[in-house]
C-alpha cells in the first residue's frame, strides 16, 4: 500500500469519481488509463505516488436508477462500484486509492468541511429557480438547452423546473480570488483551449451555487438542517481529500497529508465544477489548491458521437476481452492528443497496433535476438567486460530520446512520447538493413556485426523503458528476452532505486554485455478484426 513519505517528491493525479448509475463506459476508462501512465511514470521516476479514483454514490440520478431497477440505492452502488474496480483490473490500472462517496470515512470529511464553509459565513438559504438536468445533477441557464428544454450534454433528456428552497454557497464572493488565481498561475488550466473556455465563464460574472436539495433521501444529511441533503457535487468533489488520508488514520482535515493533489484528470464536461467550484470551495475552508486541472476531449467512434440510440457504444469490457490491455492504452494514448476529442476506429486500431508494436518494435527485436543466438552464444556482446561501443549514427538519432519522452510525459503529450519512441524504433529498423549484420558474420567481421547487434538490442531496451508506463506488459516481455528480472507492474525497490536519477535508465549504453538473452519469442501479439457475420 503507498504511504506518504516527505523524503520523497510527491505526485498526487485523480480521476473523477465516476456516476454508479450504470457499468463504466470506455470515456470513464480513457481517463483513467491516462491517470495510471501518469502514476507509473513518477514511480519510475521515483516519486512518492498516490492515483486515486472511485465512484459518486449519491444524488437523485441514482435514487432514481436504482427504484427503476427495483434496488436499494446501496445494493445498486455495491453492484456497479465493483464493475468500475473489475474494469480497472483489466485495464491493468494500479490505483492506490478506490474512494465509495457511501463510505462513512468520506461522510466525516464532508461535514467537516461544510462545517468550516459554514463557519466562514459562505453558506445561507436561500430560493432556488430553474431549470435541472438530474442526468448532470446540475441546474441549466435557460439559454443553454435545446428545443424543447432537452439538456445539451444528455439531448435524450428533458431538464425539470424546480423552485424550492436551497441552501447556496456565495460563490460570488470569489469572483476577484479566481481571477487572480488564472491569472497568477496560467497552468492551473489545462489545455489552453480549456482555461480559455473558463476565463469566459468567470468574466460573465459568477452566481451562488446551491449546495443542498430536498425531498431527496439518498445523501449526507446537512449538518446544520436534516431536512437537507449535501448537494452531490459538493460531497462528491471532497472525494480528492477524503483520499489524502492515510487508511489508518482518523478522518479529519488535518491528517489528509496527500493533499493538495498535483492534478485533476477530468472530462471537459465537468470543467466548470473543478476549475471554479471547487478552487473557492477551498477558498473558503482555508485549504490549498491543487496544482492543475487539466480537461481533456470527448471520444467518438468512426467520426460519430456515441450514443445507444446509434448503436456505436463501445463496450470496454468487450474490447479489452477481444484484445488486450496494452493495445487499449496504446493506441487511446498514442493516436489522439490529449485534450482534444479523438476517434475511435476497430480498423485503424487493429492496423496501428500491428504495424507500431507487432511489426516495427516486436520484429526488430525478434529478428536481433535470433542474430545474437546464432552467433553471440546467446548473450548481450561484449562479453568480457568489455561492451561494443554504441553506432553512433544510430546514436545520434535518439540521443535526447529520454528527455524528450521525459517531457513529453510531464505534459501529458502522451502522443508525442510513442511518436518520439517509435521514430527510433523506425531508425533502428533501417539501421538493421543497412548495416546487415548477417552479411557482417558471414564475412567474419565479428566486432562490427556485434556492434550492430548491441546498439539495436539497447535501443529496444531504451523504447520497452519509456514505453513501460503505457504498455507495462509489452516492455516487461521486452525486458524479460533481454535477460533481467523485470516485471513493470511488480517493480522492486532496487529497481526504482537505480532510476534516480531518472536518467539512469534512459542513457544509452546501459544493458550489460554478456548477460544471456532469452530465447526470441513474440512480445506483442498480432491483433485480428472480427469476421463480420
Amino acid at each position: 500500500m503507498t504511504s506518504f513519505s516527505k523524503e520523497k517528491n510527491k505526485f498526487v493525479v485523480t480521476t473523477p469519481i465516476y456516476y454508479v448509475n450504470d457499468l463504466p463506459h470506455i470515456g470513464s476508462a480513457y481517463t483513467t488509463i491516462a491517470a495510471d501512465v501518469l502514476a507509473r511514470f513518477h514511480r519510475l521516476k521515483g516519486d512518492s505516488v498516490l492515483m486515486v479514483t472511485g465512484t459518486d454514490e449519491h444524488g437523485q440520478k441514482i435514487q432514481r436508477t436504482a427504484e427503476a431497477l427495483g434496488r436499494s440505492p446501496q445494493a445498486h452502488c455495491d453492484e456497479i462500484a465493483a464493475g468500475f474496480a473489475a474494469l480497472w483490473k483489466r485495464f491493468n490500472i494500479q490505483y492506490d486509492r478506490f474512494i465509495r462517496t457511501t463510505a462513512p470515512r468520506h461522510e466525516a470529511i464532508v461535514k467537516e468541511f461544510f462545517q468550516r464553509v459554514w463557519d466562514a459565513g459562505d453558506i445561507y438559504l436561500g430560493q432556488q429557480q430553474g431549470w435541472y438536468c438530474v442526468s448532470c445533477e446540475e441546474f441549466k441557464e435557460e439559454r443553454d438547452l435545446l428545443p424543447e428544454k432537452h439538456c445539451p450534454l444528455h439531448p435524450n433528456k428533458q431538464v425539470e423546473w424546480r423552485d424550492e428552497k436551497n441552501y447556496f454557497f456565495r460563490l460570488s464572493k470569489y469572483q476577484d480570488a479566481l481571477e487572480r488565481l488564472y491569472e497568477s498561475q496560467p497552468d492551473f488550466i489545462q489545455p489552453e483551449s480549456r482555461r480559455n473556455e473558463v476565463l469566459s465563464f468567470v468574466s460573465q460574472g459568477l452566481q451562488d451555487f446551491s449546495i443542498s436539495r430536498v425531498n431527496l433521501a439518498w445523501g449526507i444529511p446537512l449538518p446544520v438542517d436534516p431536512d437537507h441533503t449535501i448537494y452531490v457535487w459538493f460531497d462528491a468533489l471532497l472525494n480528492y481529500v477524503t483520499a489524502s488520508v492515510e487508511p489508518d488514520q482518523e478522518p479529519t482535515l488535518a491528517n489528509a497529508v496527500w493533499w493538495p493533489a498535483s492534478l485533476h484528470l477530468i472530462g471537459k464536461d465537468i470543467l466548470r465544477f473543478h476549475a471554479v467550484y471547487w478552487p473557492a470551495m477551498l477558498m473558503s475552508a482555508g485549504l490549498p489548491l491543487p496544482e492543475r486541472v487539466f480537461g481533456h476531449g470527448f471520444l467518438t467512434k468512426d467520426g460519430q458521437k456515441m450514443s445507444k440510440s446509434l448503436g456505436n457504444i463501445i463496450d470496454p469490457f468487450d474490447l479489452v476481452q477481444r484484445y488486450n490491455s496494452d493495445a487499449i492504452r496504446y493506441y487511446f494514448l498514442k493516436e489522439i492528443e490529449f485534450g482534444r476529442d479523438g476517434d475511435f476506429s476497430e480498423t485503424r486500431f487493429v492496423n496501428i497496433l500491428n504495424a507500431d508494436l507487432a511489426n516495427d518494435l516486436g520484429n526488430l527485436l525478434n529478428r536481433v535476438l535470433k542474430l545474437a543466438h546464432k552467433n553471440c552464444g546467446g548473450k548481450v556482446p561484449g562479453g568480457g567486460g568489455d561492451r561494443p561501443l554504441l553506432d553512433e549514427s544510430l546514436k545520434a538519432i535518439g540521443k535526447d530520446l529520454g528527455e524528450a519522452v521525459t517531457q513529453a510525459y510531464e505534459t501529458l503529450a502522451f502522443d508525442q512520447a510513442c511518436n518520439a519512441v517509435l521514430s527510433v524504433v523506425r531508425a533502428s529498423n533501417k539501421y538493421v538493413d543497412e548495416q546487415a549484420p548477417w552479411t557482417l558474420f558471414k564475412q567474419g567481421n565479428q566486432s562490427a556485426a556485434e556492434r550492430v547487434i548491441y546498439t539495436v538490442l539497447e535501443t529496444v531496451r531504451l523504447s520497452a523503458y519509456l514505453l513501460s508506463p503505457i504498455v507495462p506488459n509489452l516492455s516487461s516481455r521486452i525486458y524479460q528476452q533481454l535477460g533481467y528480472a523485470v516485471d513493470f507492474n511488480q517493480l522492486d525497490e532496487a529497481f526504482i532505486a537505480a532510476s534516480i536519477p531518472f536518467s539512469a535508465h534512459t542513457r544509452w549504453g546501459t544493458l550489460p554485455s554478456g548477460q544471456s538473452l532469452a530465447a526470441p519469442q513474440p512480445v506483442f501479439q498480432r491483433l485480428e478484426l472480427p469476421i463480420a457475420s
